[in-house]
């Protein structure tokens, strides 16, 4: 990041780890894919650069979205809610998948009775994404 943060990066607030919660819904049928993390500089790169970059806690790092399975997401729209604490990407998600197990979106397991079923398909197994290395 440059020395110069955009301005309206302020009106976010932030959590004590410096991150806020990220929401990726898609553009042409409004469903949520995906929740993820943010950090200043990952949503300033975000704005910037059109395409969907995240905070990965566990590997500590920037996470440009799509940066090992080629699955990116084009952000058409970012929105801010009433109390500042969770962004809106509203994204083109290319590829069709957008998450890690190969399913179109994260949200496929829905709870019914006392356990958790999984509900939707997976469009590409995981290996044939990332080959060996699996990501998280």
């Amino acid at each position: 990041m440059s020395e110069k943060e955009p301005a309206w990066l302020d009106a976010v607030k932030w959590n004590a780890d410096g991150l806020v919660a990220a929401i990726a819904q898609e553009a042409a049928t409004g469903q949520i894919l995906m929740q993820a993390w943010m950090n200043r500089e990952s949503l300033a790169l975000t704005a910037s650069l059109g395409h969907a970059v995240y905070w990965s806690r566990s590997r500590q790092r920037l996470w440009h979205k799509g940066e090992s399975s080629g699955h990116v997401q084009e952000v058409k729209e970012i929105r801010l809610d009433c109390d500042g604490d969770a962004v809106l990407l509203i994204v083109e998600q290319l590829g069709g998948i957008a998450c890690h197990t190969g399913r179109h979106h994260c949200f496929f397991r829905r709870l019914e009775g006392d356990d958790w079923q999984v509900v939707d398909p997976v469009v590409r197994q995981p290996k044939e994404i990332y080959g060996g290395d699996l990501p998280e």
